[in-house]
Parts: C-alpha cells; sequence; structure tokens
C-alpha cells in the first residue's frame, strides 16, 4: 500500500478554500481506496504554513500513477496551480 499525502499553502489566504474545493475534485478519480482534502488545524507549537493537506491511499503504485495519469488530476492541477505557493509531495510504502 502506498500512502500519498500532500501538503499545500496558498499564495493568498483567501484562496485556501478555493483550493480545497479544487483539491476535493480529486475524489472522483477512482484509483484510491481512501481519499480525504482537509484544511491545517494549525495546532502546531514550531511551524503552521501548510494550509491543506491531501491524504490518500492506494494499493499499489500502478494504482498512484493510473490516479496521477487521470483527466480530472490534469484539470484540478491546472486551476489549483495558480492559487497554491508550495506543494510538498510524500509516498509512504506502508508495511504489509
Amino acid at each position: 500500500m502506498i500512502r500519498h499525502i500532500v501538503f499545500f499553502t496558498a499564495r493568498d489566504s483567501h484562496d485556501v478554500e478555493a483550493i480545497r474545493n479544487g483539491l476535493a475534485r480529486l475524489a472522483d478519480i477512482p484509483h484510491s481506496t481512501v481519499f480525504e482534502v482537509t484544511g491545517n488545524a494549525k495546532v502546531d507549537l514550531f511551524a503552521n504554513q501548510i494550509d491543506v493537506v491531501v491524504y490518500a491511499e492506494f494499493a499499489s503504485e500502478a494504482e498512484l500513477a493510473a490516479y496521477k495519469a487521470h483527466p480530472i488530476y490534469a484539470d484540478v492541477t491546472r486551476k489549483v496551480r495558480p492559487l497554491r505557493d508550495l506543494r510538498f509531495s510524500a509516498d509512504i510504502v506502508a508495511a504489509g
């Protein structure tokens, strides 16, 4: 299983909701077994710059690749990219 976690910061704080709503469309892509988009609670003692988090699980690397190749992914990326500042991604292979 692959855990896919992506962190986003907004260029403008007024765009956080638009980013979250745009990323929520990724849930329509059928390849994940778990998919969540949420705002950061910003309760960390040291850093709270992250605005939106995407968390998804995929059965395999092939499923993750299919997700990223889906037309909805390309459309969401095109619409969200101008609104975001930073994007950090991590793909974690979970122990069986």
